[in-house]
C-alpha cells in the first residue's frame, strides 16, 4: 500500500505480480497517460451500461467505517490542498461522504437506498486506459510475516526505516537524496542500496526469507509475528522515488516458469528453492520502500486505516482522494474452500496509492490480511468500469436529515 503496483507483461501480478490469469492484449495500454489538462472523470447518467447499484445496496459491510476514515482524512487541513478537482470543492467531496452516511444510517437497503442515490447523487466513470471507461482492477493486501526486532541466526533479511538524508514533500513526493554538501540527488535505485550496504543501521526488524522482504516492499506494508507471539505492523514509510517495474516478465522470458502457471504461490515458492537468485532478480526492480512501525491496522497513502474490499488505490495525481467510488467488474471470492471468480458490484473509498498504479486505466483493491487475502489479490486481474458519487449540487444546501426526503421511513426501514 501507498505503494498502495504495466503492454504486454501481466502489470504486476496483483501487486507482487499482479494477476497472472492470462497475458494482457498486446494492443492494450492500461498504462496509458491522461492527455495534459484532462480529467479522468466524466459525469454519466445513472443507469449506465455496466452500472447498477442494486446488488451494491444490499451488501454494504463496512462502507460506513471506511467512510468514517474518508471524513478523518478529509477533516484534516492538508487534504485541502488537494481540491478542488474539477468543479468538485473540498467542501462538495466531504457534503457528498456525509451525506451517503446518513443513507447508510436510514436503514434503506436494496432497491429504496438506490433510488435515493440515483436521485441525490451524480455518477461520475472513469475515462478508463481507452476513453471508453475500461479499467484494469488488481488485488493487493497485507501479508503476515514471521520475524524479530534482533537480527538471528533464522531472521537475516532486514526492512529499513526511512534514512535520515532522503528528502520528500510533505504530500511524500520524493525529491532525492540530500548530499553532505547540501545538494539533492536521485536517491540510489534497489540494486545499488543492497550492494553498497549504505542502509546499514537504519534496520528496522529481520524476516526469514529475502523473498518475503521483497512481498513487503511491493505491498507496501507488512504484518509481523515476533517471536513472542506479539503482531506489529511494518507500515510504509517512503519509497526512494523509482518507478516500480515489475521482474515477472524476465521470470518468463528466462523460462523460470510458465506464464499459465504464474501466481504468488508459484513465485514465493521458486524463490524459497532458488534464493541465491532473489537478489538478481529483484534487483531488476529499482524502487525500494522505507518503512515504520506500529501496531494498528495497515494504513493507506491518506494515512488512516484501509479496509478490506473497501479500500482502493488509485493514481492520486488524477483521481480525487477519499471519495466515494464504485466498482464494476469481476472478482474473486473465497467460497468453501475454493476460489471463485464472480461479477462484483460495491462501493468504495479512494483511499490509497500504487506505486504500479498509474494513469486512469489502473485500480488496485485492497483484499485484507494474511493468506487468503494474499491468494485472492494474486487472482485479480479483470477489466472492469471505475465509478465516483457525488451529491447533486441542488441538495449540497440540505440539512443532513432532509437528504432522504420523502424516503425517510425510519431508522428500521429494511
Amino acid at each position: 500500500m501507498k505503494v498502495k503496483v504495466f503492454a504486454w507483461v501481466l502489470v504486476a501480478i496483483a501487486v507482487v505480480i499482479g494477476g497472472c490469469q492470462k497475458p494482457q492484449r498486446e494492443e492494450v495500454r492500461y498504462d496509458k497517460p491522461l492527455p495534459p489538462g484532462e480529467l479522468a472523470l466524466r459525469k454519466v447518467p445513472y443507469p449506465y451500461e455496466g452500472m447498477d447499484f442494486t446488488f451494491a445496496c444490499y451488501d454494504l459491510t463496512d462502507v460506513k467505517e471506511a467512510i468514517a476514515r474518508s471524513l478523518n482524512y478529509l477533516g484534516k487541513p492538508s487534504s485541502r490542498r488537494f481540491y478542488p478537482y474539477g468543479h468538485i470543492t473540498h467542501d462538495h467531496a466531504v457534503s457528498s461522504l456525509q451525506a451517503f452516511n446518513e443513507l447508510l444510517e436510514s436503514g434503506l437497503r436494496g432497491r429504496k437506498l438506490e433510488a435515493v442515490i440515483a436521485q441525490k447523487f451524480d455518477v461520475y466513470m472513469s475515462v478508463g486506459c481507452d476513453n471508453k471507461g475500461t479499467v484494469l482492477f488488481t488485488g493487493y493486501f497485507t501479508p503476515i510475516f514471521d520475524g524479530s526486532l534482533k537480527q538471528t541466526a533464522q531472521f537475516q533479511y532486514p526492512l529499513y526505516s526511512q534514512p535520515k538524508d532522503l528528502v520528500k514533500t510533505d504530500d511524500g513526493k520524493v525529491l532525492g537524496r540530500r548530499t553532505a554538501g547540501g545538494a539533492l540527488e536521485p536517491y540510489p535505485a534497489r540494486a545499488q542500496l543492497e550492494a553498497s550496504g549504505m542502509l546499514a543501521g537504519t534496520e528496522l526488524l529481520w524476516l526469514a526469507d529475502p523473498f518475503e522482504v521483497y512481498i513487503a516492499h511491493v505491498q507496501g506494508s507488512a504484518k509481523v509475528r515476533l517471536p513472542d507471539g506479539k503482531l506489529i505492523t511494518a507500515g510504509y514509510a517512503a519509497t526512494n522515488g523509482h518507478e516500480y517495474r515489475s521482474i515477472v516478465k524476465t521470470l518468463i522470458k528466462n523460462g523460470q516458469m510458465p506464464v499459465e502457471h504464474m501466481n504468488l504461490t508459484a513465485m514465493i515458492n521458486y524463490f524459497k528453492s532458488n534464493t541465491d537468485q532473489v537478489r538478481h532478480y529483484t534487483g531488476l526492480n529499482p524502487r525500494f520502500v522505507f518503512f515504520q512501525l506500529g501496531e494498528g491496522p495497515p494504513h493507506g497513502s491518506l494515512n488512516e486505516p484501509v479496509t478490506a474490499m473497501r479500500t482502493i488505490a488509485t493514481d492520486k495525481s488524477i483521481y480525487p482522494r477519499g471519495c466515494l467510488a464504485f466498482m464494476a467488474t469481476e472478482l474473486p471470492r473465497s467460497i468453501a474452500g475454493h476460489v471463485d471468480t464472480r461479477t462484483y458490484h460495491g462501493f468504495a473509498l479512494d483511499q490509497d496509492t500504487g506505486g504500479a498504479i498509474r494513469a486512469p486505466g489502473r485500480c488496485d483493491v485492497y483484499m485484507g490480511q494474511g493468506s487468503e487475502a494474499g491468494l485472492l489479490a494474486g487472482q485479480t486481474y479483470q477489466e472492469g468500469r471505475l465509478f465516483y458519487l457525488f451529491l447533486k449540487d441542488r441538495y449540497l444546501s440540505d440539512e443532513p436529515d432532509d437528504i432522504l426526503g420523502e424516503w425517510y421511513t425510519g431508522p428500521q426501514e429494511k
